[in-house]
């Protein structure tokens, strides 16, 4: 079973956190909010924070520029994710993508059934890894982000988490790549 190993060394992370909505402003983002707090709670960096309106192509370059940067680890997003005509996040993801972590979508609805049942259906969470960078999409929601963190990512972005976890294969997420 996964646990913590106190032994071994906790390795911070650098994550950016980006807000997908047309509406949200810095003061009525709560699902960012809720993120950046558990970011830092658990010892990780937050390296960058913005919002960008449902545009799959402005998601897209905002994606590319953090996966450009050697000061990002990780991309989170928060919004776009559901079936709506305008939420095109999941799109914009899968437009950066080298390689989809399926198994994420289908956790993350694991998780969310325990906490508003056949709802879960309508979210369409991913994750992928694209130039040695991981990228999850999450919803919109402050519930939703929380489920995420606190059960999946908070979990695998620590190092000392058994039996594996995301940190500690970092290192060859870009194997095989040109260079």
């Amino acid at each position: 079973m996964s646990r913590i190993d106190e032994s071994r060394p906790f390795h911070p992370v650098r994550i950016a956190l980006l807000t997908v909505s047309d509406t949200r402003t810095p003061g009525t983002d709560r699902s960012g909010d809720t993120l950046a707090e558990r970011i830092a709670e658990a010892g990780h960096d937050l390296a960058a924070r913005a919002i960008l309106p449902d545009e799959r192509a402005q998601i897209a370059a905002q994606l590319r520029d953090w996966i450009a940067d050697p000061g990002i680890d990780v991309v989170i997003s928060t919004g776009g994710t559901g079936l709506t005509g305008r939420d095109v996040t999941v799109e914009a993801h899968r437009d950066v993508y080298e390689k989809e972590i399926e198994a994420f979508g289908t956790i993350f609805a694991l998780v969310s059934y325990e906490t508003i049942g056949t709802s879960a259906v309508q979210s369409r969470a991913t994750g992928g890894v694209a130039n040695g960078t991981y990228l999850f999409a999450l919803p919109g929601s402050p519930g939703a982000c929380r489920d995420a963190w606190d059960r999946i990512l908070k979990l695998q972005l620590d190092s000392r988490h058994k039996p594996c976890n995301f940190v500690e294969i970092m290192p060859r997420l870009g194997e095989g790549r040109p260079s």
